[in-house]
């Protein structure tokens, strides 16, 4: 049974007040920003971006970035940044002093929400709507490149080839192979290191779910 649209109207104003209220009490940006969405851009899935599951693999991602690279990151690249909630998160977190956060995504339609979502930091955020094949990485200068979707990727270590030798990366994978779109899963953590081939590893780990594992890595190229 699906809602009217009153029914959705009234959810979505109830949600973005839910959040008003959580921004008034934590004075978090972030959640200025995610109650933003709510009100301007009703077709966003943010309930999906922002669920505990995923909430809780970037939190471990940005505490494994600060134990294993420190708080000071002149500017971080992030591929398959969807709706910019990592990058969110980044910026609304205390221990880092960042420069600039670019987040890329092909879908022309997630610019517009990830700025929404990170107003409060938009002179130092952007949204790029590119492929990650195609950008000039060399250009981009990143001290941090962020790919937490390797497990959709046909051919991570020629993707990794387009990188500047010595760039710093981190790496997401997982085992959920029943997942149809995920075609370049690994059964293992093993198995995500001998993929990527990195140069340097600086940190690797799992993280468990309901119904996989999700697996980490920090490094160089």
């Amino acid at each position: 049974m699906t809602s009217s649209p009153s029914e959705a109207a009234l959810l979505r104003e109830a949600t973005f007040d839910l959040l008003r209220g959580v921004n008034a009490y934590t004075r978090s940006p972030l959640m200025k920003g995610l109650a933003g969405v709510v009100s301007r851009h009703p077709e966003a899935e943010i309930s999906v971006a922002f669920n505990h599951k995923q909430v809780a693999c970037k939190m471990w991602a940005r505490d494994a970035v600060f134990e294993t690279l420190g708080g000071e990151i002149g500017s971080i690249l992030i591929l398959g940044g969807w709706y910019g909630v990592l990058a969110a998160m980044f910026f609304d977190d205390s221990r880092f002093d960042i420069d600039r956060i670019a987040s890329v995504d092909i879908d022309g339609n997630v610019g517009a929400v990830a700025q929404t979502l990170n107003a409060a930091w938009i002179d130092r955020f952007s949204a790029i709507t590119a492929d990650m094949y195609a950008l000039p990485y060399h250009d981009h200068k990143a001290d941090l490149v962020v790919n937490t979707s390797c497990e959709h990727i046909a051919d991570l270590r020629a993707w990794l080839d387009l990188l500047p030798k010595g760039t710093r990366v981190l790496l997401q994978s997982n085992d959920y192979f029943s997942e149809p779109t995920h075609i370049s899963c690994v059964a293992s953590l093993e198995a995500f290191r001998e993929q990527a081939l990195l140069s340097r590893v600086l940190y690797a780990g799992s993280l468990p779910q309901k119904k996989y594992t999700r697996f980490m890595l920090i490094g160089e190229v």
